[in-house]
């Protein structure tokens, strides 16, 4: 496509319209999280708006968090209504979003009692999502129809790909959230004992009544580590390579996504534990799982684009199977006690729920009806 070609276009990006979603989940289960004590306090879900007064206590972090959080939706809502609706009138019809999310974030947490909602979160969020609009109108031509990455998707990427690119760009965030296995998402089993214990106001441990309470022998610890990081490195590379034209360089972008994993992986534990517990996700079950996870891949990388997706479903779904079934590594959580949420408590909460539905997600993307068409489209160039 030439870019006078890419100048005209008439459709607003996929990948932005995408982006944009998987954001807001973000920011509405950051916002609520953790979701549970619900009761009316008597005032106004509004009253935080009406007091003039900035809260007695605040901190320079708590604000630089709340501007640079919605600075990416404000760029990504320009980037959406780009080019039906650009320039002036996407930076105000952004700021008014911006004001509405942030008000029904703020709103909504007077009614959990660990949140406290805020007249200086709303000005703040407002403030950031304001920025990202300008930064949005000022890039969106550049960036959407003009930018050598967008020329670089066009050329390696098949026609259906634009909601995998955001699954992919997720993956990385996905590893934050501390597991007790390398790649090991989707472990629901602890969540869902939380939920139904707060419905049913009860103690309800899923694992023990499903028998999965069991301890098992460092050996097979580490054999379920080595199962699930092999799965869930070729399930996600799998994910990717199913999305490449012919001519793209498979080995760099997948190469390229399993570093950035890793490197999330690394800095979250060195942040959220300490800096000398920066690597101790590397166990033997960890080395061997990513050796036979790059073996797979590498004999994978040229199957056709059909068998990639049906084989990243069926790893992904074996990891989903035996991270749940596999009880909890008593070394994991002896380590899990030193974790410090402090400051990225709403954080937490977010990467928590990524790192649940990730595979579930890439389930959906690979079964999508359009992936028929990527056989095809793979041919063309």
């Amino acid at each position: 496509m030439t870019e006078h070609a890419a100048s005209i276009r008439s459709e607003a990006s996929p990948i932005a319209r995408a982006a944009l979603l998987a954001y807001l989940l973000l920011i509405v289960y950051a916002s609520w999280f953790p979701f549970s004590g619900w009761h009316a306090s008597g005032l106004s879900p509004l009253a935080f708006a009406h007091n003039l007064n900035l809260p007695r206590y605040w901190t320079g972090f708590d604000v630089s968090i709340n501007v640079v959080g919605y600075i990416p939706l404000g760029l990504l809502i320009v980037y959406s209504l780009y080019p039906r609706i650009k320039g002036l009138l996407a930076i105000a019809l952004t700021a008014i979003c911006g004001v509405l999310i942030s008000g029904t974030m703020e709103a909504v947490q007077s009614y959990l009692p660990s949140r406290v909602p805020s007249n200086l979160d709303l000005f703040t969020n407002a403030a950031g999502c304001g920025i990202g609009a300008v930064l949005g109108a000022l890039s969106a031509r550049r960036v959407l129809d003009l930018s050598h990455l967008y020329r670089l998707r066009q050329r390696w990427f098949a026609r259906h790909a634009s909601q995998g690119l955001v699954l992919l760009a997720l993956w990385p965030l996905a590893q934050l959230y501390p597991q007790g296995y390398l790649f090991g998402q989707g472990q629901l089993l602890p969540t869902l004992s939380e939920w139904l214990s707060w419905l049913i106001d009860d103690n309800i441990d899923l694992a023990t009544w499903l028998h999965l309470d069991s301890v098992l022998t460092v050996q097979q610890y580490w054999l379920s580590e080595t199962i699930i990081t092999a799965c869930g490195m070729t399930g996600a590379g799998l994910t990717l390579l199913c999305m490449l034209r012919r001519t793209a360089p498979k080995g760099m972008l997948v190469a390229a996504l399993l570093v950035a994993g890793v490197l999330a992986k690394t800095m979250a534990t060195a942040l959220l534990f300490s800096p000398q517990n920066a690597f101790v996700w590397i166990t033997p079950g960890a080395q061997g799982g990513f050796l036979v996870g790059l073996l797979m891949l590498g004999g994978l990388a040229f199957a056709p684009h059909p068998a990639q997706r049906r084989l990243a479903a069926l790893t992904l779904l074996l990891s989903l199977l035996i991270v749940n079934a596999t009880p909890p590594n008593p070394y994991f959580m002896a380590t899990l006690q030193s974790w410090v949420q402090g400051k990225f408590l709403n954080f937490n909460g977010a990467a928590q729920i990524l790192s649940i539905l990730w595979p579930f997600f890439a389930l959906w993307f690979l079964w999508l009806p359009s992936h028929k068409l990527n056989r095809a489209a793979g041919a063309e160039s």
